[in-house]
């Protein structure tokens, strides 16, 4: 058994395709099924199965691949270790977020290159499905994204890591009436207009709002933040989202308004998360980065 074997489990694992593994790894078909016939031999025990969605895990191979997993970040730990001894910390790290959190990634980002000169960076915001996607194709090294209970992405080649626990609220002009409350409940939200930024999780909890509680007055939905401050400013409407968005990507808006919690009984929690992809050990660069961004965001979560 080596390395190489297990990398190629991964990837039949992450493409459920034999040949498209064969595609990504470079390498031909034939040397992924003997790769796997020899495994399961030496194992005594059948990895996958062939069915109409594809190359799949049997029950036991789904331990197996667990193991795996476990197994070559290990591994990449060990050779990480042993290099690291003489090289300096270079090369490249490509994230991609969702637009909430982007100025708290570029903040740990813009420290990190001060300390780290020789590095390379690439920050771009995406939606949470390109993100998922990019990851397993190996586009990019780290994916920021909402995590909650209604919309699970848990699934095998995905490692996920919760970072801040995050909620929705309202931001209100100080010349509404609801200024003067803490809390605003969805009989509140019926009667007013609202202004919505264009992210997933925002639209996913307004559609599911809509549901519940009825329909949304919605003036308009944008990307365009100075025109949803213009709105509270104007007194035209009020807005929602992620708590963390009214003090990293629109901090003006707290001068002007008033932040209010939503009054929402068995409200899942929700969490700004961290994805990579699984049996691909982060690199030294990346776990610098994640330790320098975790620590930003416990100073940052003292602000809610």
């Amino acid at each position: 058994m080596n390395i190489e074997k297990l990398e190629y489990l991964v990837e039949v694992a992450k493409t459920s395709s034999i040949s498209a593994a064969a595609q990504n790894l470079h390498i031909t078909i034939s040397a992924i099924s003997q790769a796997i016939s020899s495994l399961e031999a030496e194992w005594g025990v059948i990895i996958f199965k062939r069915s109409r969605s594809g190359v799949l895990p049997t029950a036991e191979g789904i331990i197996i691949l667990k193991k795996v997993y476990e197994l070559l970040d290990k591994y990449g730990e060990l050779k990480e270790t042993a290099q690291g001894f003489s090289n300096p910390i270079i090369g490249n790290l490509r994230i991609a977020t969702i637009p909430g959190p982007t100025s708290l990634i570029e903040n740990a980002a813009i420290d990190f290159k001060k300390d780290y000169p020789q590095i390379r960076m690439e920050i771009t915001e995406k939606g949470s499905q390109e993100i998922i996607d990019d990851i397993l194709h190996q586009r990019i090294d780290l994916g920021f994204v909402i995590l909650f209970e209604n919309r699970p992405i848990e699934q095998i080649g995905l490692s996920i890591e919760r970072l801040l626990t995050v909620k929705m609220v309202a931001a209100v002009s100080k010349q509404s009436l609801l200024a003067s409350r803490k809390t605003i409940t969805p009989e509140d939200l019926l009667e007013q207009t609202i202004v919505l930024y264009n992210d997933d999780y925002v639209k996913w909890f307004i559609d599911d709002f809509q549901v519940n509680f009825g329909p949304v007055d919605i003036l308009f939905t944008t990307n365009n933040r100075n025109s949803i401050i213009r709105a509270l400013r104007d007194h035209l409407a009020i807005t929602i989202g992620l708590n963390y968005s009214f003090v990293s990507e629109m901090p003006s808006i707290r001068e002007d308004s008033v932040i209010l919690d939503l009054d929402l009984t068995g409200q899942s929690p929700v969490y700004l998360g961290l994805i990579q992809q699984k049996g691909k050990n982060s690199t030294l660069l990346s776990k610098n980065f994640k330790a320098r961004l975790k620590n930003d965001l416990s100073r940052f979560s003292e602000l809610f």
